[in-house]
């Protein structure tokens, strides 16, 4: 005689077998097409060392309130960089105190390594323009400023528009 475990296994073998004869017969499923990324525009990387040259007017919070005066390169891009990176920048002392002066910062462009070297010095301290905000909050100012009237924040009240009006008169 069969035991009982033989044959559940005799019933169970033809249902695994028509199982695996429908998963060995269904393709695998291919992965979702994909756009394509976007390209990108390509950017010659300069293979000329570049440098450009700034006098800057720091607060006494180590921002750049202003540049005084630049001296820029012959490349637009490097020039367009490297001016709104200073407008950005912190002159500060490694424990976050600053000078209120005027500074000298350049930027050296290294073509062999790729790297930007970027170098404040102080040329002389003291300034009335101490206490003036940087250049960078100016500038996040005057882009709230633009985004509220964009948004329309700008309008009159809406109980000033929709009240009764006088008729004119004929």
């Amino acid at each position: 005689m069969h035991s009982p475990r033989s044959r559940a296994t005799r019933s169970f073998a033809p249902l695994a077998l028509a199982i695996l004869t429908l998963l060995a017969a269904t393709p695998a499923p291919h992965p979702a097409k994909h756009s394509p990324l976007p390209r990108v525009p390509y950017i010659r990387v300069p293979t000329v060392p570049l440098h450009t040259e700034y006098v800057v007017e720091v607060n006494r919070w180590g921002q750049v309130v202003r540049v005084r005066s630049a001296k820029g390169c012959k490349n637009p891009t490097f020039n367009a960089q490297t001016y709104g990176n200073v407008l950005q920048m912190w002159i500060r002392h490694p424990d976050g105190t600053a000078d209120v002066g005027l500074y000298r910062v350049t930027y050296d462009y290294d073509p062999r390594t790729r790297i930007v070297y970027r170098r404040p010095s102080l040329i002389r301290l003291g300034g009335n323009w101490g206490t003036m905000e940087g250049a960078a909050n100016q500038m996040l100012d005057q882009a709230r400023r633009e985004a509220r009237a964009a948004s329309g924040r700008d309008l009159p009240p809406l109980t000033h528009i929709i009240d009764a009006t006088p008729t004119p008169q004929r």
